[in-house]
């Protein structure tokens, strides 16, 4: 096949052969492809431009954002196995508490009794119903759905260390630590009732465990011991600053950080309710507070729970 193209300035005819004919034709084709690859591949610029993609939302995912979800996932995988990990470890001190105490336990108020009966699956140890049949329909989780399930584990494993931290604290409450728990305030101020525990850093952004209260409270204000003992440490140290720790016997320990002032030192006999330095700033802080901790054989309580003991 011949195509002739007549032009008026030359008076001359011109032909393409077929080969030319398919080039033009692939062109053609090409182009076509090309113009629709760019409408439909999303666009980095567009998208600055405000231009709305084409792919669906769901798609996104494998273009764009993979990395960034899986390290989402991740992160909030390895703050699950924290918690996990203290939960465990809370559930074993508990347990130990519990045997040794068992005389005091006999004699004591029925604790699991005062709980739902969902309220305690930790303790309970009860195992999971048997469960069965013939499979109908599956489908994946979406993405909602699986952000929907993480959230719920987590609020469980907040109920049941909440939980559990209450279980502690009555069981020592009626052992032999009683008479040596700290139970009074370390300063005349209110304290932010949601510091101890997950919290998000104020220093990096990111999700951490705070193991004490913190009393804001303005510099120069006396700090008290909680209750009589010797002092272990007064010391400046990083992350706390000016810092005073007393030992209460039996494991029991409490701190006080971030002071501007230390009138005790290492060794040193204190009272209950004794002066033993002032609120500062020292440390890691972003502005004048006590940080306040309670510690059993090195692991940190609520002390929340022991605060409301004394009302």
């Amino acid at each position: 096949m011949n195509i002739i193209l007549v032009s008026n300035n030359m008076a001359k005819a011109k032909t393409l052969s077929v080969l030319q004919v398919s080039m033009i034709v692939m062109a053609i084709v090409l182009l076509s492809l090309l113009l629709a690859l760019m409408l439909i591949v999303p666009q980095e610029r567009t998208t600055q431009q405000g231009v709305k993609s084409l792919i669906p939302k769901q798609l996104h995912f494998s273009f764009n954002n993979q990395q960034k979800h899986l390290d989402a996932y991740a992160v909030q995988l390895g703050e699950m196995q924290a918690r996990m990990m203290r939960l465990d470890a809370q559930s074993e001190r508990l347990a130990k508490l519990a045997s040794e105490k068992k005389s005091v336990r006999d004699n004591a108020v029925d604790i699991k009794s005062e709980a739902t009966p969902s309220s305690s699956p930790v303790l309970n140890k009860t195992p999971p119903a048997n469960r069965g049949g013939p499979l109908v329909r599956s489908a994946p989780l979406s993405e909602v759905e699986l952000q929907k399930k993480i959230a719920e584990l987590m609020a469980q494993i907040e109920f049941n260390t909440e939980y559990l931290s209450d279980v502690e604290a009555r069981l020592l409450q009626q052992s032999v630590l009683k008479n040596t728990l700290p139970n009074s305030s370390p300063v005349e101020a209110a304290f932010n009732s949601s510091s101890y525990g997950w919290r998000i850093d104020p220093f990096n952004g990111n999700k951490a465990f705070h193991e004490g209260l913190d009393f804001t409270a303005s510099t120069g204000t006396p700090i008290y011991a909680a209750a009589g003992g010797i002092v272990s440490s007064a010391e400046q140290t990083p992350d706390y600053g000016k810092i005073v720790k007393i030992d209460h016997g039996f494991g029991l320990e409490t701190r006080y950080a971030h002071g501007s002032k230390l009138v005790v030192k290492a060794g040193q006999r204190v009272e209950k309710g004794q002066k033993i330095a002032e609120v500062g700033s020292t440390g890691r802080s972003t502005g004048p507070h006590l940080h306040y901790e309670i510690r059993l054989n090195g692991n940190p309580l609520d002390p929340r729970k022991y605060l409301k003991a004394s009302n």
